[in-house]
C-alpha cells in the first residue's frame, strides 16, 4: 500500500519536502484551492497532487507548514473538513513556527478525535537536489513519534524529543529559541544598518569599514544573511510575534520591535530594501 501524506501548503518549503516524498515513492497530496499560478506550478513540478480538500481525510500523515498566521485556521478547517471522511488513524503534524502555547491549543482540538497529533518544528532551508535535508524535530505521545519517525524511510530527517517528561510544545520551544536567535540576529543587522544610514551615508561608511576591520566573521554574516531575509520577510512578522510570546513581558518587546522591522521591509519600503542591498553590496567588494 503506497504511503499518502498531504503537504499544506505548496510554499518554497513545503514544495521541496514533497519532492524529496515523491522521490522516494510517496503519494503527496496538496490542495491548491485559490493558489496563485506560481504555487500550482511549484506544486507541479514537485509531484504533488491536486484534490479536493476533504480528500486530505484519506492521508496517513498530514503535514502543516505554513506561515504561523495561518496554523490554527488550518488545524480547524481539517477537523471540520475532512473529520467525516476519515476511516484510519491519522497523524496531524503542525511544522509551523509557533509558539509553545499556540501549539497546545492546536493540539486541544485534536483531543476528543481518532486523529493523532505531533508537534513539530523544521530547523534549516528547503530540501535541495544536492541531498541536503532540513531537520524535523518532534515532540508528542510515543506512540505516534514512533509512527513519524518512520518518514525517514521515504527521504525525511527526523529527530524525536523524548523522556525527560517531553511532549507537545518542546518541538516549538526548540523552533522559537532557534528562529529567536537566528532570524533574532538579522534583524539586529538589519536594524543598526538602517539606523546608521538615517545619520548619513558617511555614518553606514565607516560601520561597514569597522566591522570589516574589527568584526569580519559579523559583516560576512550580514552579505549572507541580509539578502536572504529580504524576500520572506513577510513570513517572518508572524514568526517574531510568536517568539515575543514564547519569551514574554520585558525581553518578548524585542521580537515585537522586530516584527514590525520585518513588516516594514515586507511591505515594500524601496528605501530600507535599498540602503540593505546596498550595503551589503559595498561589503562584498570589501570583504
Amino acid at each position: 500500500m503506497v504511503l499518502t501524506i498531504a503537504v499544506i501548503s505548496a510554499g518554497a518549503m513545503g514544495a521541496a519536502i514533497a519532492r524529496r516524498l515523491v522521490g522516494n515513492g510517496v503519494r503527496v497530496l496538496t490542495n491548491l484551492t485559490d493558489r496563485s499560478e506560481a504555487t500550482r506550478k511549484r506544486a507541479q513540478e514537485a509531484g504533488m497532487q491536486d484534490v479536493l480538500f476533504q480528500e486530505i481525510a484519506s492521508c496517513d500523515f498530514m503535514l502543516s507548514v505554513l506561515p504561523p498566521s495561518d496554523a490554527y485556521a488550518l488545524a480547524e478547517k481539517y477537523l471540520k473538513e475532512c473529520s467525516a471522511h476519515i476511516t484510519s488513524a491519522p497523524i496531524f503534524v503542525d511544522c509551523n513556527a509557533v509558539n509553545p502555547s499556540t501549539v497546545r491549543e492546536i493540539a486541544a482540538l485534536f483531543s476528543s478525535t481518532q486523529i493523532q497529533f505531533i508537534d513539530a518544528c523544521i530547523i534549516g532551508g528547503p530540501p535541495t537536489d544536492d541531498g541536503y535535508n532540513p531537520t524535523f524535530y518532534a515532540s508528542g505521545q510515543d506512540s505516534s513519534l514512533a509512527r513519524f519517525e518512520s518518514l525517514s524511510q521515504v527521504g525525511l530527517k527526523i529527530s524525536l524529543l523524548r523522556g525527560n517528561e517531553s511532549g507537545v510544545g518542546d518541538a516549538s520551544a526548540l523552533k522559537m529559541s532557534y528562529a529567536g536567535i537566528t532570524k533574532g540576529i538579522t534583524g539586529l543587522f538589519a536594524t543598526m544598518i538602517l539606523s546608521a544610514f538615517e545619520s548619513s551615508p558617511n555614518t553606514a561608511e565607516a560601520l561597514l569599514h569597522e566591522l570589516k576591520s574589527s568584526q569580519p566573521a559579523l559583516l560576512q554574516r550580514i552579505v549572507k544573511a541580509i539578502p536572504m531575509m529580504i524576500p520572506k520577510a513577510y513570513r517572518w512578522v508572524g514568526e517574531m510575534e510568536e517568539i515575543a510570546g514564547f519569551v514574554g513581558e520585558g525581553e518578548g518587546e524585542i521580537y515585537m520591535g522586530l516584527s514590525k522591522l520585518y513588516a516594514r521591509i515586507a511591505e515594500g519600503d524601496e528605501r530600507d530594501r535599498e540602503r540593505l542591498t546596498n550595503f551589503v553590496q559595498h561589503a562584498q567588494i570589501v570583504l
